[in-house]
């Protein structure tokens, strides 16, 4: 475990999904989703505690069920469409120093991320501490130079969003990336003054592109099952 620090995992999962009805806990690949994120959390054997964050009392249940505690049900004005990631874990950061047990380091796990691993998960960690990071977050490369990105004109007719690229060869463009949106390691007292997962002192936990796929719509859930299900083979 974690010796003097205190590591924490927080999965937030909200209940009023509206694309994918009760996403959180919806069965994918024969078990809620929310399953995964705490299952790699307690492999990992990293966290002194795996909280899940919610305001639903059916995700409440299934988390439990599964391993993680619920000490509170999360207040209505952090859960609603427009909430944003970084206040619901200052909220569970806030509930767990005035409950006498602060965290010395934070992971937000997103409780859709059926492809995370407890072996990323650690070498997150890593990365965060060897770097003195503020965070540390997945984030996996575009399968395309992005500087060669085309957008539809209000004419309907294809334009460049960099034309000075034009001619300029691929392997001359930097490699990018984005988001993997997985987890996000946190230093807590970083954090609790600037609470934002994606800072100037952000690094990279850089995952390949099969163990990435959003799930925003049916079409990515049914997309991610046929990629997890040719993963376990």
């Amino acid at each position: 475990m974690t010796g003097s620090s205190t590591n924490v995992a927080i999965i937030p999962a909200r209940g009023g999904s509206k694309r994918i009805p009760r996403k959180n806990i919806k069965p994918f690949a024969g078990q809620p989703m929310i399953s995964y994120s705490i299952q790699a959390a307690i492999k990992s054997n990293l966290f002194d505690r795996v909280l899940v964050s919610t305001d639903s009392e059916e995700i409440a249940a299934v988390a439990k069920e599964y391993g993680a505690e619920v000490p509170f049900i999360r207040p209505p004005d952090l859960s609603d469409d427009q909430t944003a990631t970084a206040p619901v874990i200052a909220h569970t950061l806030n509930w767990l120093s005035q409950a006498g047990t602060p965290a010395t380091y934070a992971c937000c796990i997103y409780a859709t991320a059926p492809f995370v691993r407890a072996q990323d998960i650690i070498s997150g960690l890593d990365v965060l501490k060897n770097n003195h990071a503020a965070t540390a977050f997945t984030v996996t490369s575009f399968p395309f130079p992005i500087f060669r990105a085309l957008k539809i004109g209000a004419a309907g007719t294809l334009e460049m969003l960099w034309p000075e690229h034009k001619l300029t060869r691929s392997q001359d463009l930097p490699e990018t990336f984005h988001d993997a949106g997985q987890f996000y390691w946190l230093d807590v007292a970083r954090f609790m003054k600037a609470p934002e997962l994606y800072g100037a002192d952000s690094r990279p936990i850089i995952l390949p592109r099969y163990l990435v796929q959003d799930i925003d719509t049916p079409e990515d859930w049914e997309t991610a099952e046929h990629m997890f299900q040719a993963l376990q083979k």
